[in-house]
């Protein structure tokens, strides 16, 4: 996933806050153009102010247009989980590559884990724990099997 976000990922993570609105307003209705909008989610805004705020978005990577009639649709190209997963990946990889000790970051994370919520460590021993299950399993099956051997 992070080769497909690599390109705009740093525009993501500098959107103002009418770019916000404006695609939490895409990820509710689905699709729009921007008199759609003007009427339904930012009737305040000059017309020009959220086609060039759209056009942005879309320049950023964040949307795909297609013509209809003399305007543009406006469509997400990601779900809000998919941008929200990949800037926790984010965090996580920077906060891995700031420290040369690899417990650092770890032992941080848990204790970041435990002051929100301590359940939270308890999804984490488990999810840790799925994964270890399924990484052994996938060791498994790259083994070339031993069957007996017929004379």
């Amino acid at each position: 996933m992070n080769r497909v976000f690599h390109p705009f990922w740093s525009s993501w993570r500098r959107l103002g806050p009418l770019e916000q609105r404006t695609l939490e307003a895409l990820w509710a209705r689905g699709s729009a153009t921007v008199r759609e909008l003007l009427e339904n989610d930012h009737p305040a805004l000059a017309y020009t102010t959220l086609m060039t705020t759209l056009d942005r978005l879309f320049k950023k990577g964040l949307l795909s247009r297609s013509e209809e009639g003399r305007a543009f649709r406006y469509v997400p190209r990601f779900s809000r989980q998919e941008l929200h997963c990949e800037a926790a990946g984010q965090a996580l990889r920077q906060l891995l590559d700031a420290s040369p000790a690899s417990t650092l970051p770890l032992s941080f994370l848990v204790e970041v884990l435990s002051q929100h919520d301590a359940r939270l460590l308890d999804d984490l021993g488990k999810l840790v724990e799925r994964k270890r299950r399924a990484l052994s399993e996938q060791d498994r099956s790259k083994r070339p099997s031993r069957g007996k051997e017929t004379e």
